[in-house]
């Protein structure tokens, strides 16, 4: 599986994020991501049991690659989309529910969520968090994002989304924006379906991408498989050049990491090797493929590169922000005042759905 640049001693790890199956790494599992040296690693609900089994599973999946730095990966929004779940760990309010308390308290409530979500993440060796959700809904789209957006207006979005994004950065954790250049408008989950947005270019740039371009600092961001027909009528942003280049590199101004997202989804088209492949060809700098099945990740694996020097240069970037953002915390009193944000609003972790 190794190619020149690793023969050749240019041991840059291969432009990919992986999963594995299940709670601990199995032989066969750390025998292949030894030998495949992917980038780094994404963790779900089947992989966070316990706490002390989880940060043994993110300590073995690093030394199955030989890197103590190796990303590893989470989405920890609060809300429905929660890798981990009580009773180990805190359950968290929805980015709706947080929106909804008064404008005063709300960017508090946004940044101490991070802050706490952060401290839970750092605990078990997690550095990335697949969150906040950029993404502003209108009334018409499917509701897969729907409670996991901060509001339906952008400016909102914005702030509240920084707040989130500057709470996990003092606990250590960097944040992923994401679906850029913004899924509010799709009327079909990408997970089932391919999206197509058909809004105009003026509308989308002063709505859907404002939030992105508003963060645009922030280290990562996840892309959206959508297809704004304004822009490329042929492809979704995941497979689209000039969505990346123009939008998102362009407009948008974002010059961090860009991962895809999951290239399992079913708004994309191909073999798996195909989809990685077409990603890393219109720009993404990783593909994220999240299944932890072998034989998938083999398929994919196959297809993929080194990650290139500007991808390891805003890999870098990334990681320096992350360690120089770090901020000390009481953890009880951080905690105490977020219940207290959350009561006066008669918000209960209970209440998210």
């Amino acid at each position: 599986m190794r190619d020149d640049a690793h023969a050749t001693g240019d041991r840059r790890p291969r432009a990919v994020i992986l999963g594995c199956a299940g709670e601990e790494l199995s032989p066969e599992e750390a025998q292949f991501f030894r030998q495949s040296d992917p980038l780094g690693f994404v963790l779900f609900k089947r992989n966070c049991v316990k706490r002390d089994q989880l940060r043994e599973l993110v300590t073995a999946l690093r030394r199955s690659v030989g890197r103590a730095d190796a990303p590893v990966l989470i989405d920890q929004e609060g809300g429905r989309v929660a890798r981990l779940q009580p009773p180990e760990w805190r359950k968290y309010p929805s980015a709706q529910q947080i929106a909804g308390l008064p404008d005063e308290l709300a960017p508090e409530a946004a940044r101490l969520m991070g802050r706490l979500i952060a401290d839970d993440l750092a605990a078990a060796g997690i550095t990335i968090d697949a969150a906040p959700v950029l993404d502003v809904p209108v009334r018409e789209a499917d509701p897969i994002i729907g409670d996991r957006a901060w509001g339906a207006d952008p400016p909102l979005v914005a702030r509240l989304g920084r707040a989130f994004c500057n709470g996990l950065l003092a606990g250590g954790v960097l944040p992923i924006i994401k679906h850029i250049p913004g899924h509010g408008r799709a009327r079909v989950d990408s997970h089932m379906a391919l999206p197509r947005v058909e809004a105009g270019n003026a509308i989308l740039a002063h709505s859907d991408f404002a939030p992105f371009r508003a963060l645009s600092a922030m280290p990562w961001a996840m892309t959206a498989h959508i297809v704004y027909s304004a822009i490329d009528d042929t492809a979704p942003a995941t497979f689209s050049r000039r969505v990346i280049e123009t939008v998102i590199r362009g407009d948008i101004g974002f010059g961090g990491v860009l991962v895809s997202d999951d290239i399992s989804m079913g708004a994309l088209s191909g073999t798996l090797g195909e989809r990685a492949a077409r990603a890393l060809e219109a720009g993404c700098d990783l593909a994220l493929h999240c299944s932890g099945d072998l034989s998938e990740m083999a398929e994919v694996v196959a297809a993929v590169p080194p990650v290139t020097q500007a991808a390891q240069a805003r890999l870098v970037r990334g990681e320096a922000l992350r360690r120089r953002s770090r901020e000390d915390i009481d953890r009880r009193g951080a905690g105490a005042r977020f219940g207290e944000l959350l009561a006066a609003a008669k918000i209960t972790p209970s209440a998210n759905r």
